[in-house]
């Protein structure tokens, strides 16, 4: 076909030449057996073989006659052509529960129908759920390509410490297999009912050898942080030695910035680095282990907390979210009733019908009840598992943001405090347009909630609801992008005002930059300093005192035009003239506002004050209301009122 045709006439001519091509060799192999009279016999592992050559065949057609743009199409077209077949004949198999017998000559009409399924299968899919390098823009493909060169390096810089995470892994691995040895020897009726000292003792052994084997892991993984660290650094700093003079003249490379890249960047990237491959190894070998567990214990069962996985994956990645927003929209409320009760009538129904499946298989003898119990148990793990991968695949970046931030009896506690809880069974809402303020002793619970709304750590319990949705089914740039946070103590950089408003933005205008000022209540002082926006706020800020650094820092979170802007102590060094920041914070429409302060006349105008003392919300409402109830709150404010009032010494 001529290179100047449609693209998309030229992409099914190529999609119709592979299925012709698939059909040749399906009429090559039924002629020869015919030629053998019948003699040859296609069985199961034959139709494996022929099927993954006839791949290996249409796929070097495909890269010898076709260019790189559909390929990616192509992958998935030949894939699913060559492997449909064998893939059906295998779960026949499966569920007759013995390996049935082949016709030594395939069907003619059972290859057309398996051609034709493939075919529709596949329009459906890309249809339905476009994806790949096909509608990727070149933007996210760069992104995606960069992402692989930073881990390929990451990977390089780890080799040395293969010893220690060889050994972390078998630590791993040695933990999960101690961990569902329980569950395995429940097969055994007689253990149901089985009680005594002995195997209360041979319990007590296996826990104590899962612990002893996990904390043996965390050690092998804090080992190869620690090394990778003092690694990195020593090439850091080789390099910077290696650097011309008029490397170190320039603004952006100052003091402040080897030190940050030096002693701070590095331990984040490190730690960032430990964390999450500690926790997907973790998660991938359980869910494996269990997975195997379980195919041992009966594979018809595995079938249906199998479809019940698939389910949870579709239902958190597949959703569409312009379909989303548009019921949002129009019934917020009632468009999230439907999804929770959809998922939970779903769930239920698998879980129903795989303990049915259950009962046959245990009336037809193929398997006992305390196999049954046992593969309960780690489907159920397997599902906890698989949760905590697919948390960090959320793609839901909707046009338009409302901001409204539920908390749903969320109960949290730091890893380094396990059995501390933070926060404990806490429930609130931020509402759009308001201003909700945090207030409370030291320890209530206030950076904690601040913590989970950035995403930092994750819930132990419940969820973070963003516009009815978890925050764990948002892209994470836009998550970060839609939420700002000023806290008390902001980092600013050696370089101009204006840059330090505009920091990390592109083609930001002068314009924008003075506008963000003037919402901040911060564009009096820059035009009383000596070059205007040009002025150098030197290391750290120090040409500037501490209520002038906070009022860059709200307006280089303004100019960003967040939904949900967080005030961590960020006007606690403004004196009486920039309160006047709290009054525009007041008048912020379509914007969700949170502070939190000690000193609580900054909080008296807010619309929603929630009082948390011991990881709980004690009291919330109104100033007025909470005056009047004469609580907590009211205690506190009397109580740093005298404070202030009285008089030195």
């Amino acid at each position: 076909m001529s290179s100047k045709a449609h693209p998309i006439y030229r992409t099914a001519a190529v999609h119709f030449c592979l299925l012709c091509c698939d059909l040749f060799i399906w009429a090559c192999v039924w002629a020869t057996l015919l030629w053998l009279d019948g003699e040859g016999s296609l069985d199961l592992w034959c139709l494996w073989a022929l099927r993954t050559i006839s791949c290996v065949v249409l796929y070097s057609l495909s890269t010898i006659f076709t260019d790189t743009s559909i390929q990616p199409l192509l992958k998935r077209w030949i894939a699913l052509l060559s492997f449909l077949p064998p893939v059906f004949d295998s779960m026949q198999t499966m569920r007759h529960g013995t390996v049935r017998g082949f016709s030594p000559v395939p069907d003619p009409g059972m290859v057309i129908l398996s051609s034709a399924t493939s075919t529709l299968i596949y329009i459906v899919w890309e249809m339905a759920f476009p994806h790949g390098a096909s509608s990727k823009g070149a933007r996210n493909q760069k992104k995606d390509e960069e992402a692989k060169a930073l881990l390929m390096r990451v990977i390089r810089y780890s080799r040395p410490d293969y010893l220690h995470l060889g050994a972390a892994f078998l630590f791993l691995s040695l933990a999960v297999s101690v961990t569902s040895l329980p569950c395995k020897y429940l097969k055994n009726e007689s253990l149901l009912v089985r009680s005594g000292f002995v195997f209360g003792i041979n319990c007590s052994f296996v826990v104590s050898l899962s612990s002893m084997f996990s904390g043996m892991r965390s050690g092998m993984f804090m080992c190869s942080l620690s090394r990778l660290n003092k690694r990195i650094r020593h090439m850091l700093f080789q390099n910077l030695m290696k650097q011309e003079i008029s490397f170190f003249l320039t603004k952006t490379n100052q003091g402040d910035y080897f030190t940050s890249r030096l002693i701070s960047d590095t331990d984040k990237m490190g730690r960032s680095v430990a964390m999450n491959v500690n926790v997907l190894l973790r998660s991938l070998v359980k869910t494996c282990g269990m997975l195997f567990f379980m195919l041992n214990l009966s594979w018809q069962l595995t079938f249906s907390p199998a479809s019940k996985c698939h389910f949870l994956l579709s239902f958190r990645i597949h959703t569409s979210p312009r379909l989303v927003n548009l019921l949002m929209l129009i019934w917020p409320l009632l468009n999230f009733c439907f999804q929770l009760t959809k998922k939970t009538f779903i769930t239920v129904g698998l879980t129903v019908a795989m303990l049915f499946r259950g009962r046959n298989l245990i009336s037809s003898g193929q398997l006992s009840s305390g196999s049954l119990l046992a593969f309960v148990f780690y489907q159920k793990d397997m599902v906890t598992n698989m949760k905590v991968c697919l948390e960090a695949a959320g793609d839901l970046a909707p046009e338009k943001l409302e901001g409204r931030l539920t908390f749903e009896k969320v109960t949290f506690s730091y890893h380094s405090r396990p059995n501390e809880k933070a926060l404990k069974s806490v429930t609130l809402e931020l509402s759009p347009g308001k201003l909700t303020a945090l207030v409370g002793p030291s320890g209530g619970g206030k950076t904690s909630c601040v913590c989970l709304l950035q995403r930092f750590y994750e819930p132990k319990e419940d969820e973070v609801l963003l516009d009815g949705k978890p925050l764990y089914h948002y892209q994470h740039q836009y998550l970060h992008e839609k939420v700002a946070m000023v806290s008390q103590d902001p980092v600013l950089f050696s370089g101009s005002v204006r840059y330090n408003i505009e920091y990390g933005l592109k083609d930001c205008t002068l314009e924008r930059v003075k506008e963000a000022a003037r919402k901040a209540n911060a564009h009096n002082f820059i035009c009383k300093l000596e070059q205007g926006d040009d002025t150098d706020v030197g290391e750290c800020g120090g040409q500037l005192s501490a209520g002038q650094k906070q009022c860059i820092a709200i307006a280089r979170a303004l100019i960003r035009n967040p939904q949900i802007l967080i005030l961590d102590e960020a006007t606690s060094h403004m004196d009486c003239s920039t309160q006047q920041v709290q009054d525009m914070l007041n008048n912020i429409m379509d914007q969700t506002v949170l502070v939190i302060a000690h000193r609580l006349e900054t909080v008296e105008k807010a619309d929603h004050i929630i009082f948390m003392e011991g990881g709980d919300v004690v009291e919330q409402g109104t100033h007025q209301q909470l005056m009047v109830i004469e609580g907590r709150y009211y205690r506190l404010r009397e109580k740093l009122f005298n404070l202030e009032t009285q008089p030195a010494d």
